[in-house]
């Protein structure tokens, strides 16, 4: 679930509390074979029957909105088995062919775990929320390992067995560490031999940054389409009538010259894209980028623009790192045709997500294999 469907979500939750309406949330905790959305898609359900968001392509909303008026009734959580092979169950005659579950919970604010989450959400917070399947409670966990203990009553910390705590706590942090966190149902240990407790771990983390160096018009459907997708924009230029909120609206706007950009420092996960058409600016932004702790650095336009200017920048004494080098792309986007500015976003963004979730871009028809299975691995960020 991107960040764009979290704050549509969260805003929608903010207004019913406020106007003192009652609410739910259903999230999906398991999918098996094919479905339409993976584990950490959620959905709300308001206590008029309203809702905001998607747990499928619409096969299953009608139901859990049900399901969801019943447990804010009742305040009793529930998982539900939903098999999307079933086409006369749905009517649709179009079955995914797998099945997924749906935890439906309903909204306390007033809870200091619920308040937490809901804040980590929020505010972009790296968080990993631990829901047992079988049973009641949660456990809230910060990157650091760190349980908010002085938030959060006894009685909530305690609902995880001691045996089970650990490898919980264990298992979220390992999520929270890789590059494009996934929320997963997970059935750890019990106790002596004991059968295996599933447990779901809910992720929040920051959106991915994208910073554009170039405010040019190519630059303006980029930044919409992105900012549409969740991430957190930055466009960076020297020309302050280029920097206008009409222009990129939802970016953040930095007026900066390239003597400045030390000002500016990229996050870990940041996508940093060189697209000033000036060849002097791009050239110190080039530097700027491949010098700080991004992972993915790329540069618009042909492979021989990235190459003219790291040839310029070694002729002035500024060499790279093999790992530095490793960072650069260029040509940027994928293999689309794209043409217009508006495609070439497009092909970006589409590189772009291909590259942070581990896949290789290529088409899926033929593909018999699961669409969700990543043939690479994306590794842990650099820090």
């Amino acid at each position: 679930m991107n960040a764009a469907e979290t704050r549509a979500l969260l805003g929608a939750l903010r207004d019913a509390l406020g106007r003192g309406q009652q609410a739910a949330i259903a999230t999906v905790v398991g999918v098996h074979g094919s479905a339409y959305r993976r584990e950490g898609t959620r959905m709300l359900i308001l206590d008029d029957g309203a809702q905001v968001c998607m747990l499928s392509g619409g096969c299953l909303e009608a139901e859990v909105v049900e399901v969801a008026l019943e447990v804010i009734r009742t305040g009793v959580p529930t998982v539900t088995h939903y098999d999307l092979s079933e086409d006369a169950t749905w009517g649709l005659g179009i079955g995914c062919g797998g099945s997924v579950d749906v935890r439906v919970e309903r909204v306390d604010a007033h809870d200091p775990v619920t308040a937490a989450w809901l804040s980590a959400l929020e505010a972009g917070r790296a968080a990993a929320l631990i829901v047992p399947l079988r049973g009641e409670g949660r456990v809230l966990v910060l990157p650091g390992g760190e349980v908010p203990g002085a938030e959060v009553s006894g009685e909530v910390l305690g609902i995880l067995s001691s045996d089970l705590h650990a490898p919980a706590v264990a298992a979220a942090l390992e999520r929270l560490g890789s590059r494009e966190p996934r929320a997963a149902t997970l059935t750890l240990p019990g106790a002596d031999g004991a059968a295996g407790t599933p447990v779901f771990i809910d992720l929040s983390s920051p959106p991915p940054q994208l910073v554009l160096y170039g405010a040019g018009h190519d630059a303006m459907p980029l930044s919409a389409q992105a900012h549409a997708l969740g991430y957190d924009v930055h466009v960076i230029d020297p020309r302050g009538a280029y920097l206008t909120p009409g222009r990129f609206p939802g970016a953040t706007l930095h007026d900066l010259s390239p003597e400045d950009l030390g000002a500016f420092t990229p996050s870990p996960r940041a996508h940093l894209i060189v697209m000033n058409h000036h060849v002097d600016r791009d050239r110190v932004c080039l530097r700027h980028a491949l010098e700080s702790g991004a992972e993915y650095v790329g540069v618009l336009g042909p492979r021989s623009r990235a190459l003219d200017l790291l040839a310029t920048l070694e002729g002035e004494g500024v060499t790279f790192t093999d790992a530095q080098l490793g960072r650069l792309r260029s040509p940027i986007g994928l293999r689309l045709g794209a043409e217009a500015p508006e495609e070439v976003a497009l092909s970006i963004l589409a590189e772009l997500m291909a590259w942070r979730r581990g896949y290789d871009g290529s088409f899926l028809s033929g593909h018999a294999g699961r669409i969700h299975h990543a043939p690479t691995h994306p590794a842990a960020p650099t820090t």
